[in-house]
């Protein structure tokens, strides 16, 4: 009843896509990425009774994680229309309804080296994908790294090749189901009017951050512009314990003797604010300069020119695009990996040179990121706003920004994004990575929703 098939992971070519559909020959087509798996009692046929209930192309389940001695329980979520990362985890173990299989492998119409798997689960999302929330299997994990040690390898430069073609794939899904956006249609961004105190703030959002804060803040001060731009420090604290306020009340207190103010402290109430709450408080404070950039509390600017060469990019080095705005409604650099002693950690420089003008606001829908020290035009960003989350809050606005307004690119480094045991993407359990994952793919469905209406 079941052709049981062996993928070494799901980088894969087309071609042994092809070769399963056409050497299966019973009912069922098991795909199975790795190569020993341990079945709980009567799973598969759990698995089929599922695949028939359903109808689903194709059905996937939880499973138990050997680890050396240990076994943990390790789930997955639920698939959803915004799950377009290549990387998604369906498990070890992927149960197909072989004439849906088939019939989606002749619609295969690109040959590709490594992007097999997710062309053909791309187009099985027209049909029901079903997750199975029961432990059937065992499989052994061999990624025993930290969640933060993984979190990078997307943009690994050594998966470039890989990267190009997993774009390619999730293009041309996008243009069957009606929600690619063609290049360079833009909106108009908001004019400014003259309200803006400063031309750029550096925007801080912190908590129980005593161990990093001053270097962030100091580095944000030591920052230089040429006239006629200005800047100032905008620090919103939410609720810290370990001393964190103290801190910045003190440095604030020496800049008011030193330099007239320009570090400005923001003590949040008790309410729920998280990182995109604390965004929301400091862009909408009148003292919040026309241009937001970011700074996160544990990170440091490369160099005292970082506020300059956002101010340059958004104005085109003075010549702005219109009579009152700035060319881009946001701006993102580059960065660099390091630890707490400023030294490289691989992969090294996060350029996110994958971006292009023609196709980024396309690709940035199969990433998970579009990287980092990000630059915001504040009179399209009061539109919009941050979602009050602690997590994927910078990932819902950069898409909702690429929808509609062009995003400028820096290529050279201009941030440390400083690795330590107190990220807060560290070493996130199974939950925790699963929850994070489940809301970047929410927020991948609603734009994509947003997408395939303005389409229509």
């Amino acid at each position: 009843m079941i052709t049981t098939f062996y993928l070494p992971g799901r980088v894969c070519p087309t071609k042994a896509i092809r070769e399963i559909a056409q050497k299966a020959d019973t009912k069922y087509t098991m795909i199975c990425l790795k190569p020993t798996i341990e079945w709980v009692y009567l799973s598969r046929e759990r698995m089929i009774q599922v695949l028939e209930m359903t109808d689903a192309a194709m059905v996937y389940s939880d499973r138990f994680a050997k680890m050396g001695e240990s076994v943990i329980e390790s789930p997955v979520i639920d698939y959803q229309a915004g799950a377009l990362r290549d990387d998604f985890d369906f498990g070890s173990v992927l149960l197909w309804d072989t004439a849906k299989l088939k019939a989606l492998v002749a619609q295969m119409d690109t040959d590709y080296d490594f992007a097999g798997l997710y062309d053909l689960r791309l187009r099985a999302t027209q049909q029901p994908i079903v997750h199975v929330p029961e432990y059937l299997y065992y499989e052994v994990e061999e990624d025993t790294r930290k969640s933060g040690e993984k979190l990078f390898d997307y943009v690994d430069p050594r998966n470039r090749a890989v990267q190009i073609e997993m774009e390619q794939c999730v293009t041309a899904h996008l243009k069957r189901i009606g929600a690619y956006l063609q290049p360079g249609a833009y909106k108009a961004l908001p004019e400014a009017d003259d309200t803006y105190p400063v031309t750029a703030s550096v925007i801080i959002p912190c908590k129980n951050r005593a161990r990093t804060i001053a270097d962030a803040i100091h580095s944000a001060l030591n920052q230089k512009v040429r006239a006629p731009y200005s800047f100032n420090v905008i620090v919103v604290d939410d609720n810290s314990t370990d001393g964190t306020a103290e801190i910045i009340k003190e440095i604030a207190g020496n800049q008011q003797q030193t330099d007239n103010g320009r570090l400005i402290y923001i003590a949040q109430d008790k309410t729920w604010h998280a990182i995109g709450g604390n965004w929301n408080v400091a862009i909408h404070d009148p003292r919040c300069g026309r241009y937001a950039i970011q700074l996160d509390s544990d990170d440091t600017y490369f160099d005292e020119n970082t506020v300059q060469k956002f101010i340059d990019t958004f104005e085109a080095n003075g010549q702005k695009t219109a009579a009152n705005g700035p060319q881009y409604g946001m701006v993102i650099g580059t960065y660099q990996l390091t630890n707490m002693a400023g030294e490289i950690l691989p992969p090294g420089v996060i350029d996110h040179r994958e971006w292009t003008d023609d196709n980024g606001r396309n690709n940035a829908l199969r990433i998970n990121g579009l990287g980092a020290p990000r630059g915001f035009y504040v009179p399209l960003l009061r539109t919009i706003n941050y979602p009050t989350t602690k997590y994927g809050e910078d990932y819902a606005v950069g898409l909702r920004i690429s929808r509609d307004w062009p995003i400028g690119r820096i290529y050279e480094v201009l941030y440390n994004c400083r690795r330590w045991e107190d990220n807060s993407d560290a070493n996130c359990d199974i939950v925790a990575m699963n929850r994070n994952n489940w809301y970047k793919d929410r927020l991948r469905t609603f734009e994509l929703e947003a997408r395939l209406m303005a389409n229509r």
